[in-house]
Parts: C-alpha cells; sequence; structure tokens
C-alpha cells in the first residue's frame, strides 16, 4: 500500500512539473474554430476578371489574409450575411483589418453583370474584389475549389434562383490555403482565425522616406 500511494504521488509530482512546461510551449499548432485545411491541394488559386475586366488571380493580394467565397447577388441571406460578417470583422480588426482581403466570386454570371456585381460588393465597404467568369470558367473555378452550384427553378416562368457551398476559403498572406469556415461559424471565431493568420505574417516595416 506504502508503494502505491509512493507512486501517487510521483505521478503527481510529475504532473504538476511538466504543466507550467506545456504551457511554455511555444511550438504548439495554433487552434483554429475553422476546419483547418493547410495544405490541402484543391482550392490552389484562381484567374477571373474582376468588375472592371482585370484579370485577378491571388499573387494580387499577396501580404493580405483573403477570403474566398462563392455567391451571387440574388441570394437572400447565405451571401450577405457572410459579406457583412466580414465586413464587421475587418472592422473589428482596426488596422489589420486592411491587411484582410474579402474576394465574391459569383456563381451566376448570367445575371450578375460586372455593373451588377461592383454595386453589390461596394454595399459593404472597401476591401472587396467581385469576380466574374464565362460559364466554363465560373464551372471550372467551382470544381477546383470543390465548390458546388446548382439553378434552381423558381415559382414564376423563367425565374431561377441558385444552391451553392455555403462557406468561405481562407489563405493567407503568402497565398496558401489555410481554412475552410462554414457558414454560421460567427464573426468572434472568424475574428480569432484571422488574427491568428495576420500574426503569423506581420506586416513589414515601413522603409522611411528618402529627403
Amino acid at each position: 500500500m506504502a508503494v502505491f500511494f509512493r507512486f501517487l504521488t510521483l505521478l503527481a509530482l510529475a504532473t504538476l512539473l511538466a504543466t507550467p512546461l506545456a504551457g511554455c510551449d511555444r511550438t504548439a499548432t495554433p487552434s483554429f474554430k475553422a476546419i483547418d485545411i493547410t495544405g490541402a491541394e484543391y482550392a490552389q488559386g484562381f484567374d477571373l476578371p474582376d468588375a472592371s475586366g482585370q484579370r485577378r488571380t491571388l499573387a494580387d493580394f499577396k501580404g493580405k489574409v483573403t477570403l474566398v467565397f462563392f455567391g451571387f447577388t440574388h441570394c437572400p441571406d447565405v451571401c450577405p450575411t457572410t459579406l457583412l460578417e466580414i465586413a464587421e470583422v475587418k472592422k473589428a480588426l482596426g488596422a489589420d483589418g486592411e491587411r484582410v482581403q474579402g474576394v465574391f466570386v459569383t456563381v451566376d454570371p448570367e445575371r450578375d453583370t460586372p455593373e451588377v456585381l461592383k454595386a453589390y460588393v461596394d454595399n459593404f465597404g472597401a476591401g472587396f474584389v467581385a469576380l466574374r467568369g464565362t460559364m466554363e470558367e465560373t464551372a471550372a473555378v467551382a470544381k477546383a475549389f470543390k465548390v458546388y452550384y446548382a439553378k434552381v427553378p423558381g415559382q414564376a416562368p423563367g425565374s431561377y434562383t441558385m444552391d451553392h457551398t455555403a462557406g468561405a476559403y481562407v489563405f493567407d498572406a503568402n497565398g496558401k490555403v489555410r481554412l475552410f469556415t462554414r457558414y454560421g461559424t460567427g464573426a468572434e471565431a472568424l475574428k480569432h482565425d484571422l488574427q491568428i493568420l495576420l500574426a503569423q505574417s506581420p506586416p513589414e516595416p515601413r522603409r522611411p522616406t528618402a529627403r
């Protein structure tokens, strides 16, 4: 019995000594709220025109944490809620919010003209870019991102809506896909994850201007 109690004492002591060491482990992997897909072989990038006709790729946003969301402007709930959430988080991050980029890829190029897209994303403030490809380009980039979308007939003749994957891909400042955040995760969880990614790639110090 004495040996047993001595074993418990040593075990408790070992646990006590190990606890502060674990708390000081600076190599621990950060805990994300969203789904960590670091190293995924899909969602590697895009090459689509923006509302002005300029083709855009992830390289255009190097140095920023970029969120890519597929949706459409006639979306009644998921799309505006997601973009508003991103806008709120950008604002909550203060100066760091300038290093967060939102990218909205339409899955409804038939109705989402460049003019319509620009007016739509402008509603959510600065820091958003809308992309619109051809029907073929849209299908290709959706496949590359494993995004589902489909046209759903409406009640009125000739009307329709779109069904699509509800969530955003998050890329770090080096253009590597890191997370998939599902619709409904919440602004606080998104802010938490973006802060981790922003901290991993601090902004370069400004060089003094020559006089």
